[in-house]
């Protein structure tokens, strides 16, 4: 897989570059990999905004450009980018920060949890004050009552949280495999809140390390 780095120097372009009806990114790039190259994308939006990396194979080149068009690729990006590119797509409207049950941020967090053979390991997918998306193969059933202990950066212990199972994924699916999680109304308290919103202040200013980011 090759990594490209994307700098988008206002959150505007991000409609420029990406298109909805095919889920395709613009890519300027002076040495144009081939088509059916896995590429890394490291997307960077602004001065020091939130960084996203997206994954997914090149199906167009343009290693000669056109007058006024630069150099560059053509990203097909799969389905397990949605998250992020949802995610995307309402940061560059505006007004994320003040929408807290709109956002749900696209970060890998580890989490323990209570499964029906004892105690698993995974980490997340998206997280905001109301649910969580938990990565696994082998998801509970549906209205499954959990414990979950979710590590945050920052935090010296981490979030213990409890919630029903809203819905699962399967591998089949052709998605990330795994379980939303609806949090406890007791749960969404202001500890909750908060973690979230120091976690959201991270990530859309960069400083989150390569660990937390999917």
């Amino acid at each position: 897989m090759i990594r490209v780095d994307l700098h988008l120097e206002d959150s505007s372009e991000w409609v420029k570059v990406f298109d909805p009806r095919d889920c395709t990114l613009s890519v300027a790039h002076e040495q144009p990999p081939e088509v059916g190259t896995a590429v890394r994308i490291d997307l960077v939006v602004g001065e020091g905004g939130p960084r996203v990396l997206l994954r997914g194979t090149v199906m167009q080149r343009n290693e000669v450009p056109e007058a006024g068009s630069p150099a560059g690729f053509l990203v097909a990006l799969g389905a397990r980018e949605r998250e992020k590119i949802n995610y995307l797509n309402g940061f560059v409207r505006g007004g994320l920060l003040d929408l807290r049950e709109r956002r749900r941020l696209p970060l890998r967090l580890a989490v323990t949890y209570g499964g029906v053979d004892g105690a698993h390991d995974s980490y997340t997918r998206d997280i905001n004050e109301e649910g969580v998306f938990i990565v696994t193969e082998t998801p509970l059933p549906e209205e499954s009552r959990i414990h979950m202990l979710v590590k945050v950066p920052g935090r010296d212990e981490p979030l213990s949280l409890h919630g029903t199972v809203s819905h699962t994924v399967l591998t089949e699916d052709e998605d990330v495999p795994g379980m939303g999680i609806l949090f406890d109304k007791g749960d969404r308290s202001e500890d909750l809140t908060k973690a979230i919103d120091n976690l959201e202040a991270a990530f859309v200013t960069g400083k989150l390390d390569d660990e937390f980011l999917l």
